[in-house]
């Protein structure tokens, strides 16, 4: 009896193991083969989002058969059945929808009316409350070398609106590598997870662009897209007589919705090489700055997809001067409109996932929606064997 029950365990375990299959996408340009980044994957049957990374590369475990969609503003959206996926990687080509950046459109209103309209509405019909379920990845490097990585998933509940909007997170899982202590302050690592919310749902990365004074430092141009007519792209850019540290604007948007799709900045090379450095102790001089962010529409569902931040700069000490590099980002994996419950005791309070302890359930980052490449696999080998 015993060796009956013994075979049926086994034999259960061989069934869901089986069921239990490991699957990559690789989504490709298909006039170019250049390898498509940012691309949204949904899998239908565990409501699980993933985003592309540099390679084109999502991974992901499926269980039986479901529908799975693959979205990007500037390409075609496909919909496919997981069988269609016979090999464990499996290269999918998307049709480019932009190709054709052409028309510039006149409007009767000035293009900075039109991006506070739509800054407006987009806060508006973001939804809140909801919750998100976060992965979130970053990478320090000092003088050139790579020596700190972090990475967590995290549960972000928003109530309220504007700037009474409110975050309470919950770590579920963080693992942190990197011998750094003294060397750097923790004000220079990354994401402040206690405003970054705030900050991506009431757009304060537009800010400079919505006073009056912008009209006298930016151009503002909007364009069309021949093959796609429901997005337009508005392009700011710094004027050469501007003064000060200044970013070069993209703003993609849903012409019709009037919501906001992407952001994306770069601090112009114009204004960067007429900005002096500064010499004073403790002074930053940046020299890289980029920042993306993208917004999911999805029927009545409206939110932040994901967040992209690089930032490079020399800091200025006592008897040495510090270059230190930046990269962090994360993805929303899951989606809710609904609250969870939880207690105080558990909520994070820190802005960064540095000091807190390694929580490791299961390996997380194989399934967090964001597949590493092979690049920054061997980075994180790399600094975790040095620890």
């Amino acid at each position: 009896m015993k060796k009956f029950t013994l075979l049926l365990i086994l034999l259960f375990n061989l069934i869901v193991s089986s069921q239990n299959v490991e699957k990559s996408i690789i989504l490709k340009d298909v006039d170019t083969n250049i390898p498509i980044e940012d691309a949204t994957i949904f899998i239908a049957k565990t409501k699980q989002t993933l985003l592309s990374n540099a390679e084109g590369k999502v991974t992901f475990v499926i269980n039986g058969t479901t529908t799975i969609q693959i979205t990007h503003a500037s390409y075609n959206a496909i919909k496919l059945r997981s069988n269609l996926l016979k090999e464990k990687q499996n290269i999918f080509y998307l049709k480019n929808n932009v190709n054709g950046l052409d028309e510039i459109i006149v409007t009767k209103k000035h293009p900075q009316k039109i991006l506070i309209e739509l800054v407006l509405n987009s806060i508006k019909k973001l939804n809140i409350p909801a919750r998100l379920k976060v992965y979130s990845r970053e990478f320090l490097k000092l003088n050139g070398n790579y020596a700190y990585y972090n990475d967590g998933l995290l549960n972000f509940q928003l109530n309220g609106k504007d700037k009474s909007l409110k975050t309470n997170i919950l770590v579920e899982q963080n693992r942190s590598f990197g011998l750094l202590k003294d060397e750097i302050s923790d004000d220079a690592l990354g994401y402040n997870l206690n405003n970054i919310m705030e900050n991506y749902y009431n757009f304060k990365y537009l800010n400079p662009l919505l006073v009056g004074s912008s009209k006298n430092q930016f151009d503002f141009v909007i364009k069309g897209y021949s093959a796609n007519s429901d997005y337009n792209l508005m392009l700011v850019t710094p004027q050469t007589n501007a003064k000060g540290l200044l970013d070069d604007y993209a703003v993609l948007y849903d012409s019709r919705k009037k919501l906001i799709v992407e952001v994306s900045t770069n601090v112009s090379p114009t204004s960067l090489a007429n900005v002096k450095d500064k010499t004073s102790l403790g002074s930053k001089n940046i020299y890289k700055s980029l920042f993306k962010t993208i917004y999911r529409i999805d029927g009545s569902q409206y939110y932040l997809m994901s967040s992209k931040e690089e930032i490079g700069f020399e800091k200025i000490e006592k008897l040495k001067t510090t270059m230190i590099e930046i990269k962090n980002c994360f993805v929303t994996t899951n989606f809710s409109d609904k609250n969870y419950t939880y207690k105080e005791n558990e909520v994070f309070k820190d802005k960064t996932l540095y000091n807190k302890k390694n929580v490791i359930l299961n390996n997380y980052w194989e399934i967090s929606g964001l597949t590493t490449t092979n690049e920054e696999q061997e980075i994180i080998a790399k600094i975790e064997f040095k620890e």
